[in-house]
């Protein structure tokens, strides 16, 4: 007798629908699974022959013959377990076919029967074409964010065949996740943070403006400090953005929420070890997302940034621009969300007191090298780069009290505020079309640019991003439509590059 059930694969961030065919004829006992599947795909048959006793059903002695198609996509994970032991069940006339035909399938099984979560849960049931879906009931939340009314959680395979069989009733449909039940998303406050006023303001600047920003200064200066209480600075996520952090998290096995959506900007800061593959995603036959797709709507920190791998950090180059990576091996390709901004810390030399008269303890060529361990072509698309020396003791041990993260974040709200209503979410993303439309600029503002051009210190890229910036500067002061002189030298000493610290020009 021969079966089909719906259910799906995930490859990168987005699912792949996929048809379980069970076929079971007399003949010599034997089990064959064909269609691409992956190591532990095929390992399925000793967890679904267990699955099946363990629930009190009869493992069918014949001929099993049992087909993933499409054929040529690459099948991998154990999500396939239960659709593969439903369509035994049915194939072997232990469960009414007729019954299960609405259904489709996804969940991996225990030897005990216990039905339990898997990976990419979000686009699995997003692929998956059934009216309705049984899936974990632990991550059934996932599922129902993209299948509201059309999820049924189950817990075990004999629960679900007494369901199916109509010894008990089958477990009800769950809606989409109330946005009212949102966590409470405590964030690190800005105001721990003492002194380091222009650092302040050039975070407050990347969070408005959606600028990417590096700081550079000595070890305990308070640059970590900075960065992970960005998050706080920036407005939560909407529920487009929600429903797509929580995909990219599911695909990639990290934690959900039990509400089944991630609501927290995400905030991803990986180790200077991280390889290529960590970083930007793939390395297996499901093509994983990396760190930078995790950090999409949100914040990627990169410490030590002298520390990472020159092709990692080059690696970075093209998402910065296009807000996608393109993860390409022999067989596949896949495109990742990549939409994250870049705040970046480092110290300014291998010893970390680069600049200091008397305490910095590097050779000349030591500082080089590590100078060249970041390429023009990524130190051009940070648009704020600062200086981050120590606070005074007097500031650390009794300075007056710094503004809150929900006082900064008020100022931020509106300038975001300011750029939705220009048609984008923030001003990095303005085109130079956009720019001369609503950030035109005065004839004093121009001569100035012309000097920074002219002279080689501002690139066609950096003369964009100094009027992007200019363009939040003036959101944040409550400036008018024309961008002025002042304005300009602003944005464009955020963009200078401490020539104390790493001696290279803008």
């Amino acid at each position: 007798m021969l079966a089909t059930i719906p259910t799906a694969v995930v490859q990168g961030v987005d699912g792949h629908s996929v048809s379980v065919e069970v076929h079971v004829s007399n003949g010599l006992p034997g089990y064959t699974l064909v269609g691409m599947p992956d190591a532990s795909c095929r390992e399925s048959r000793d967890r679904v022959r267990a699955a099946i006793l363990s629930s009190g059903l009869r493992w069918p002695t014949k001929r099993i013959t049992i087909n993933l198609a499409p054929t040529g996509l690459r099948k991998q994970g154990a999500s396939l377990d239960l659709p593969i032991a439903l369509g035994l069940l049915v194939a072997s006339e232990q469960i009414d076919g007729d019954r299960l035909r609405p259904f489709g399938a996804i969940g991996e099984l225990g030897l005990d029967g216990s039905i339990r979560p898997v990976t990419g849960l979000v686009s699995l049931a997003d692929a998956t074409l059934a009216d309705e879906l049984l899936v974990p009931a632990d991550g059934a939340a996932q599922a129902a964010l993209v299948r509201p009314g059309h999820v049924r959680p189950v817990s075990s395979l004999a629960e679900l065949v007494h369901g199916l069989c109509g010894a008990a009733p089958m477990p009800g449909c769950l809606d989409s996740p109330d946005a009212a039940t949102r966590p409470d998303n405590a964030r690190l406050d800005l105001s721990d943070v003492r002194g380091q006023p222009l650092a302040r303001y050039a975070l407050e600047i990347a969070a408005a403006g959606g600028h990417h920003m590096l700081m550079i200064g000595p070890p305990g200066a308070g640059k970590t400090m900075l960065a992970a209480r960005l998050p706080g600075l920036l407005p939560p996520l909407d529920a487009a953005q929600a429903v797509s952090v929580t995909r990219v998290h599911s695909a990639a096995g990290l934690t959900i929420p039990k509400s089944g959506l991630v609501y927290a900007v995400p905030f991803r800061a990986p180790h200077h070890g991280a390889s290529m593959v960590a970083m930007v995603g793939g390395g297996t036959s499901a093509m994983r997302p990396g760190e930078i797709s995790c950090a999409n709507h949100g914040v990627l920190f990169l410490d030590e940034l002298g520390e990472y791998a020159v092709s990692v950090l080059d690696a970075l180059r093209l998402p910065l621009e296009e807000g996608v990576v393109r993860v390409s091996r022999a067989a596949r390709a896949v495109s990742l969300p990549a939409r994250f901004l870049l705040v970046a810390a480092m110290n300014p030399c291998p010893c970390g007191e680069g600049g200091s008269d008397g305490l910095c303890r590097c050779s000349e060529s030591a500082r080089a090298r590590y100078a060249r361990r970041l390429s023009g072509p990524l130190l051009d698309r940070f648009d704020l780069r600062i200086e981050v020396r120590p606070s005074s003791p007097s500031v650390l041990l009794g300075g007056a009290e710094e503004e809150s993260s929900a006082v900064v974040a008020d100022r931020v709200a509106a300038a975001r505020s300011r750029a939705a209503g220009r048609g984008v979410r923030c001003n990095a993303e303005l085109t130079a079309k956009q720019l001369d439309e609503v950030a035109p600029l005065s004839a004093e503002a121009s001569d100035h640019l012309h000097r920074e051009l002219t002279s080689g210190a501002l690139t066609g890229r950096g003369l964009h991003r100094v009027r992007t910036v200019a363009r939040t500067v003036a959101d944040l002061a409550d400036g008018g439509t024309v961008i002025d002189a002042d304005t300009i030298r602003v944005a464009v000493g955020l963009r200078v590059m401490p020539r104390t610290v790493l001696g290279v020009s803008q």
